[in-house]
């Protein structure tokens, strides 16, 4: 059931979740922050955090030990803020595709393009830029970047063929090239003889947020960021899209040149979540569903709902990640299936896949 606002009382009550969920969003992080092997108090987190923004100016970490500090600062920090924007980008990615293609079960691993990006990357690690230190850091990026938008790109073709791109002939197209690139990225891992190699592909393949570092965080978060703002604003396109092509046509908006641009820079978002956090599943095709029960289908409320709701979402599932078993990191895309299947069954059987209103 969705909730139905005026336009006069929509702006307020939008604020006031988005302010609640920023909220969940900074205990949630203290929270994962204090979690794990070490045993590291929240007041102490919070302290230590407060000395190094500040650059040692407020604060102090007086009775907290250099390894406490480390493991806070130079870990989890940045663990825990790429959750965040991993989490934010998969769910706008998700709420986007499911816009393009006018179907509520679409995202980035349904179309095609995380499929690429996975094949881009495994032929990184397996065959390609892993010897010299320089291309290992930058070469998994770039394979999955190439990767995805060599899908997106061979997606909008066979969409294209035989007449006008349609939402059907995308999904299609997607499940084809999807196939395809699993396939490839499997014949890779059989042929590879690279047992390192293939036991990192493996553990990348089910997702894990191990790798990250105050390195990486620059480019992800920008990017992420940058997209993120961009389809917000795109908000009016977006809910044209909902209404179809013939609609679309009598309102003068040309949504063949809009499906393109959105899936080559949701191609773009994706591959570099990929490549720094592995094949994260469900948060692109969950977290949409559970805000529009809540907000209607309107993107301009939508989209901020549901990158805040993706970020806190993936802060959760990776605390379990790290907590379920003791001594043992499990890879979070484990967690979010686990979670996600039910709740995506759940929809499924009460929406029969609407929109909402």
């Amino acid at each position: 059931m969705s909730i139905h606002l005026s336009k006069h009382n929509r702006l307020p009550v939008v604020v006031f979740v988005s302010l609640v969920l920023v909220l969940a969003i900074i205990l949630s992080a203290g929270i994962a922050l204090a979690s794990g092997q070490a045993d590291i108090s929240l007041s102490e987190v919070y302290r230590i955090l407060l000395y190094k923004v500040s650059n040692g100016l407020l604060g102090n970490i007086d009775g907290i030990t250099q390894a406490n500090a480390n493991i806070v600062w130079f870990v989890r920090t940045p663990r825990i803020l790429l959750s965040i924007f991993v989490g934010m980008g998969l769910a706008v990615s998700g709420a986007v595709m499911q816009a393009v293609v006018q179907n509520p079960l679409a995202d980035p691993y349904i179309l095609g393009i995380s499929s690429g990006s996975s094949l881009g990357a495994t032929f990184a690690i397996l065959v390609g830029f892993g010897g010299a230190s320089f291309f290992f850091q930058f070469g998994l990026a770039l394979g999955a970047f190439v990767g995805a938008v060599a899908a997106t790109f061979l997606v909008l073709l066979l969409s294209s063929i035989g007449g006008r791109m349609t939402s059907t002939k995308l999904v299609l197209s997607g499940t084809i090239i999807s196939s395809l690139c699993s396939s490839l990225a499997n014949l890779i891992v059989y042929l590879a003889n690279n047992a390192e190699g293939m036991k990192k592909v493996t553990f990348w393949s089910m997702g894990s947020l191990a790798s990250a570092s105050w390195t990486k965080l620059p480019m992800v978060s920008l990017l992420v960021v940058g997209l993120t703002i961009f389809f917000l604003l795109q908000y009016r396109v977006l809910n044209t899209m909902l209404l179809g092509d013939e609609v679309a046509v009598t309102l003068g908006v040309k949504l063949v040149v809009y499906r393109r641009v959105y899936m080559v820079l949701s191609a773009l978002l994706t591959s570099i979540i990929v490549a720094n956090s592995g094949m994260i599943g469900f948060v692109g095709l969950i977290i949409p569903h559970i805000v529009r029960g809540f907000s209607g289908s309107d993107h301009r409320i939508l989209m901020p709902l549901t990158a805040l709701s993706g970020g806190l979402f993936l802060i959760w599932a990776d605390i379990l990640a790290r907590s379920i078993l003791t001594g043992v990191e499990l890879p979070i895309g484990i967690i979010t299936a686990i979670i996600g299947a039910p709740i995506f069954i759940y929809i499924i059987v009460k929406r029969q896949y609407n929109f909402g209103g």
